[in-house]
């Protein structure tokens, strides 16, 4: 019976270092195996904590020092912990919640301008006309602009190569990062709001899949915003595909109306037309008057 009892041990023994065995080899392979997925769209981008580092640093140091108590180290860390390690396509807003809360920061009334299909007009504005901002210009959105970042969940944690689309998976880092920012954006406006819109697009100047159509509006606070200006742009020499009394636009007002909101329309808003002429000063469009003689 000790035999039988001995044999029983060394038996059980074996079986146990057989799968502690098993899970260290098969972790080891997870740690180093190869990225189990390539994505559409371009990987992190490289130096990825130096570029966000620098621009925490030059926004609340040298551009906006009243900010000068945020702690850029602390809003790193939050990022690289939303996406390090994890699989990019499931994001979730709690991943990010502490990143939102460390880089939020007040937004002047009459300041805030979002924008659809009119990226670079809106940032060429703010860039030129200190009285207006967009999710670009605070902080979080200033850091982020035109960066990439996703997890993989092996080693070294981060996806250099590649990075899901929306159109992979919709809970991509990526994604899930510009709505809640751009709900916060939005949650945090007040007085008059502007709106820049791309009045030459095919689709319509007004999308409800966009950013602002699916997100941003639905997040202004009729308490605190009293009215909401369209800027309705046109390409110089471009189609003139909307005015303010096109389809979409109509579909925004009833959106807007229905939410006690007041709206306004200007097609060609002048001063954001006449960035537009910096670049093309002798066309038709830009001629600050006909002459009827």
């Amino acid at each position: 019976r000790p035999v039988l009892l001995l044999g029983m041990v060394v038996l059980l023994a074996a079986l146990i270092l057989a799968v502690v065995l098993a899970s260290v080899l098969t972790h080891g392979q997870h740690e180093v195996g190869p990225q189990m997925l390539k994505w559409k769209d371009r990987g992190t981008t490289k130096n990825l904590q130096e570029v966000i580092l620098g621009r925490c640093y030059s926004y609340v140091l040298a551009r906006h020092p009243e900010l000068g108590d945020k702690d850029c180290l602390k809003i790193w860390e939050s990022l690289k912990h939303a996406f390090i390690y994890k699989n990019p396509c499931n994001a979730t807003s709690e991943d990010y919640q502490l990143l939102m809360e460390l880089a939020s920061h007040p937004i002047p009334c009459n300041k805030s301008l979002f924008w659809s299909k009119t990226s670079d007009l809106a940032h060429r504005y703010t860039k030129s006309n200190q009285n207006f901002l967009t999710l670009e210009d605070t902080l979080l959105g200033y850091m982020a602009d035109r960066v990439s970042w996703c997890g993989d969940p092996s080693a070294p944690g981060i996806n250099y190569e590649s990075c899901p689309k929306r159109s992979e998976c919709e809970s991509n880092p990526s994604s899930v990062f510009w709505k809640m920012a751009s709900k916060m954006f939005a949650e945090a406006a007040c007085g008059t709001v502007q709106v820049m819109l791309n009045g030459s697009v095919d689709a319509g100047a007004f999308r409800s899949s966009s950013i602002f159509g699916s997100v941003e509006i639905f997040n202004l606070n009729p308490d605190k915003v009293s009215a909401v200006h369209i800027w309705l742009m046109h390409d110089i020499g471009g189609p003139q595909s909307e005015s303010c009394s096109g389809h979409s636009i109509k579909k925004l007002k009833s959106i807007l109306e229905e939410r006690n909101f007041k709206m306004t329309c200007e097609d060609n808003y002048r001063p954001v037309q006449l960035l537009q002429c910096v670049h093309n000063p002798d066309h038709a469009d830009c001629r600050l008057c006909t002459n009827t003689t």
